[in-house]
This record gives structure tokens, sequence and C-alpha cells, in this order.
């Protein structure tokens, strides 16, 4: 029997594993008394949908990632503009996930960049992020605000789902946010935390075991205003049952809200009741009641 000859090609290396890829581009102008898509790019996983308004309702752009979720090496990046005039709720479609990456990708890129030009208000809503053991994520929100324009906006980071039994033990986060007004620089709130974070989300001064955060801020002539009813509203700054803890301040036209919470579900309920003094009673996007 003849003997079967061995190859000496050398072996295939293995291939790359694939990268998650976005570019989204949305705009907003005014037609008249309302306010109509005019812009929409969008290439790779990240799309966006524009749902029907209701009579008189706020419109709204959802965003969705097709792949699924976010691990190392991914890169997604959106730009939003908001014309003159206009007001429209930016949202997601379901809470992100930022999946394990390995030790030797990069980190997942996301970038989001908003233009809000004079008279226009734009909502930034997007639903949570969930955060997973030992991912890698960087990522910035910019917002670059005309003099007249206005701005609300909320970030939650939500580290393992506590009703699944996940835990974050090491994570790779570096999340910015850049608030320019006029061209004038009035926020840049940047968080990191990197390799093992398990011993320090337990100290007390930095997350007392807290599993939740969001950080919400709105830019608008009468921010002040709302400084005692968020207050009130967060059960100024602990709850009987340490189960939220918040802050709430306000400088030059932005008032900012830092919230903690045991879990995701504590969180979610009170950036409801903030955002429902903040957009005065406004229904909430109805991806964020379903």
């Amino acid at each position: 029997m003849d003997t079967p000859a061995l190859s000496t090609a050398p072996a295939l290396a293995p291939a790359p594993p694939q990268r998650a890829f976005g570019r989204l581009r949305v705009a907003f102008n005014r037609r008249g008394e309302e306010t109509v898509l005019a812009v929409l790019r969008q290439e790779g996983c990240f799309k966006a949908r524009q749902p029907r308004p209701e009579p008189g309702g706020i419109p709204e752009t959802v965003l969705l990632n097709t792949s699924g979720g976010i691990t190392g090496g991914d890169d997604l990046a959106a730009r939003i503009e908001a014309e003159d005039g206009t007001h429209f709720v930016v949202t997601t479609q379901a809470a992100e996930r930022y999946y394990k990456a390995s030790p030797a990708s990069p980190p997942a890129t996301i970038r989001s960049d908003l233009r809000v030009e004079d008279g226009a208000l734009l909502e930034w809503l997007p639903q949570e992020t969930i955060l997973f053991d030992r991912c890698r994520v960087d990522r910035t929100l910019s917002v670059d605000l005309a003099p007249g324009a206005r701005f609300l906006g909320v970030e939650s980071l939500i580290f393992g789902r506590q009703a699944m039994g996940e835990t974050v033990d090491e994570i790779s986060l570096r999340d910015r946010i850049i608030i320019r007004h006029g061209g004038k620089l009035i926020l840049h709130d940047a968080t990191r935390l990197e390799g093992e974070v398990a011993t320090l989300m337990a100290r007390a001064s930095t997350f007392a075991d807290a599993r939740a955060m969001a950080t919400i801020v709105a830019v608008r002539p009468d921010a002040g205003d709302f400084v005692e009813p968020l207050r009130a509203a967060l059960g100024q700054g602990l709850l009987p049952d340490h189960s939220l803890e918040a802050g709430v301040s306000a400088w030059n036209g932005l008032v900012l809200a830092r919230l903690l919470a045991t879990d995701g579900a504590t969180l979610r309920r009170a950036v409801m009741a903030a955002l429902d003094i903040l957009r005065a009673g406004a229904p909430l996007p109805r991806v964020w009641q379903l």
C-alpha cells in the first residue's frame, strides 16, 4: 500500500477574530413646525431606526448594534446633528453589552459626537450599558453646543447582572463625557477602572459595593432650578435602605446628578424619576417601556 506523502507546506495561521465595525450619521432639521429626519447614513453593524412619533410627540432615533454585543477590538462611531430649532431624542433599542475580551485584543472603541445648533434641544437617552468581567472599553461622548442650544443626557453602567449571578472582578474601562457650550469647555468627566477592581469597588470611598452607576447632565438656562427637585426625588442623597446614593449640583447653566445603586433595577427607577423631572413629565421613549 502506498504511503501518503507528508505535506511540507507551513501550517495556516489561525484566522483573526472578526471585529464589529460601524459608522453612523443622523441629522434632523426643521420643516415648518416639525422636526424631521434630514440625513441617515449607516455602515457596518451600526444602524438607526426612526419610529413614527405619537401625535404631538417628540421624534426619536433608536440606535441598534446588529453585531449583538461589543467585545475587544470593535470600532463604532456615531455623529448626531441637531440643526437650528429642532428637538428630538436619541435612545437605544436595548441595553448594550460589553463582553469579555481576549487579553491580547485592543479595547473596543466607541465614539459618539453630538452637535446641537442654536434653539435646538437634543436628548441623549440610551438605555443601560452592561459590563461583563474582563471587558475592555474605551468610550467617549463628545457634545458641542451652540450658545443657544440645550442638552439632556444620561449614561448608565451596570457592572454585571446580579440576577444572573454575574460579577466583575477585572476590567479595563475608560469612559469620558466632554461637553462644550459656545466653544467653552463646561464638563470633562472621566472614569477609569483598570485591572482587578473588585476590591476597589468594595471600598466605602469609591463604590461602597454598588454595582450600578449613572451620570445625568442637563445644559439649559434654568439648570439651577432643578437642583432641589432632583435631590428630593433621589432621596436627598441616601435612601433609608442604602440602595441608592446620589448627589446633585449646578453651575454655569449645567445641572449634574451622579447616582450609585446596589443593582440595575434600582438605578433604572432612580434615573427614570430624575428624567421625569428634567423632561417635565414627557413620556420616555417607547423602547424604555418594553
